[in-house]
């Protein structure tokens, strides 16, 4: 976040152009407080109110993002940068997630009956945990927010969401929506917040579930603010997800599958993927294939319908990956891509032509450390073994990709594989029907499909006695 000389201003700077695009006031204290406390007492008359009528409202939401979906790409364009070509598929992800969460809402929510027992009447009901505080990232605004925010309202909750600074409008777009589906006052409130009272809205103890999505380096602030408080929290973090090329993947179609996996959204996917091992016998033929598409793309300004490539957020995080591509040439690595075939890829800006790096190790942070951006390095492996080593040698483990014909062989690498997602033959993808988590520095918790609802909502026990 970038902020002016006022510290109660938020700006976002648009990595388009570097001009000012949006200016919003950060939330007072006064304000935090009279939120959390309509919050709860929202909250309190939502619980009973019918599931079919949180469905109702859910839908009607969602129906509000697909009547704006034009003017809420460029939006999205505008704020972090992705092309007018892709951003308003964030809003066709975002409904096919709250409608599958609507869907399963019921049976995912219903009482649990133990075995009969005489004289007795047994069950176990699903509560709603109170308020859930969702703190979204940039990268995917809306998609990482309705993860949490549709099944929270659906379970009961009310929630307070906290957009990046980076994404504001975001942020209001989700109130607009629900205010328009008529959801009560208070149930879903956006707050602009810093750091600081971010952290101490947490630390209050006046939220029940913390959802964040962010940086590991953010998850541990997270996990040290919610110390003590015995708020619930859910942490997905970096991922350096990597793809496995078996001797019968498909050349073309695992080329096609794994550039894109690799840059889209310019290589800012947490699901992204950062490193490719493919087996020796088709390394040069998949690297020389790879390459080429990859030269197909077109950077530029995103809000040209041509371009297929945009800027990275912000300078930062260019210089970053440019630091990184640098450091591994340095130790030996060979850039396949020749960056004057990018005209528009300019030092001390945020446009950043693509690379693919060879003759890479895990000595090197391209192959080890999140670059979130694009770039990709490709290493050849002699066998399953040598693949599945290389691939858990990572301290995050969001996703793992395999591209084969064999579906139970990818069943037996996919056990050994330490992640939350195994794929075979795509990647970069959220099934909600499926429970998105992650293990080691990637977090814990789990958004989407019924496990989704469990964090979501706590265990209260019925045991009366009928005689």
């Amino acid at each position: 976040m970038s902020e002016t000389s006022n510290p109660k201003l938020l700006r976002c700077v648009s990595p388009v152009d570097g001009t000012l695009y949006a200016e919003r006031e950060l939330a007072t204290r006064y304000s935090i407080a009279r939120a959390i406390e309509s919050s709860h007492s929202a909250q309190r008359h939502w619980q009973g109110t019918s599931l079919p009528e949180r469905a109702r409202i859910c839908e009607s939401a969602v129906q509000y993002f697909e009547s704006n979906r034009a003017r809420i790409a460029q939006e999205i364009s505008w704020q972090m940068g992705r092309p007018i070509a892709f951003a308003g598929g964030e809003v066709e992800g975002l409904a096919e997630r709250a409608r599958h969460m609507i869907a399963i809402a019921e049976r995912s929510l219903a009482d649990i009956t133990p075995t009969a027992r005489a004289g007795f009447t047994r069950f176990i009901r699903k509560v709603p945990v109170g308020t859930v505080f969702t703190i979204a990232p940039w990268n995917y605004p809306l998609l990482t927010a309705v993860n949490s925010i549709v099944a929270a309202l659906m379970a009961g909750n009310s929630v307070i969401l906290k957009p990046s600074a980076q994404v504001p409008l975001c942020g209001e777009r989700f109130t607009q929506a629900f205010a328009a589906a008529g959801l009560p006052d208070g149930l879903l409130q956006c707050l602009f917040l810093g750091h600081d009272d971010t952290a101490r809205l947490i630390a209050s103890g006046e939220v029940d579930f913390v959802c964040f999505t962010g940086s590991v380096q953010a998850g541990r602030q997270i996990e040290r603010a919610a110390a003590g408080t015995f708020a619930g929290v859910s942490l997905e973090l970096g991922g350096k997800d990597p793809a496995y090329v078996m001797p019968d993947a498909g050349l073309e179609r695992s080329v096609e599958g794994l550039v894109d996996g690799a840059f889209f959204n310019s290589g800012q996917s947490c699901c992204g993927i950062e490193r490719i091992y493919v087996h020796e016998l088709l390394f040069d033929r998949f690297v020389e294939a790879y390459v080429e598409r990859v030269k197909a793309y077109r950077l530029g300004n995103p809000l040209q319908a041509e371009t297929s490539l945009g800027p990275l957020v912000r300078t930062s995080a260019a210089d970053w990956v440019r630091g990184q591509v640098r450091e591994a040439i340095a130790a030996g690595a060979t850039a396949c891509v020749n960056p004057s075939l990018f005209p528009a890829a300019a030092a001390d800006t945020p446009y950043l032509a693509p690379q693919v790096l060879i003759d890479v190790s895990h000595d090197m942070s391209i192959m080890t450390e999140e670059s979130f951006g694009p770039v990709v390095g490709i290493m050849p492996v002699r066998d399953d073994d040598d693949a599945v080593r290389l691939m858990n040698d990572s301290d995050l483990g969001l996703t793992a990709s395999l591209w084969t014909q064999d579906s139970g062989r990818a069943e037996q690498l996919g056990d050994r594989l330490q992640c939350g997602t195994v794929f075979m033959n795509r990647c970069d993808y959220l099934d909600p029907a499926l429970a998105w988590t992650g293990v080691k520095n990637t977090g814990r918790g789990v958004a989407l499909s019924e496990l989704g609802y469990s964090q979501l909502t706590q265990a209260k026990s019925f045991h009366l006695k009928t005689n």
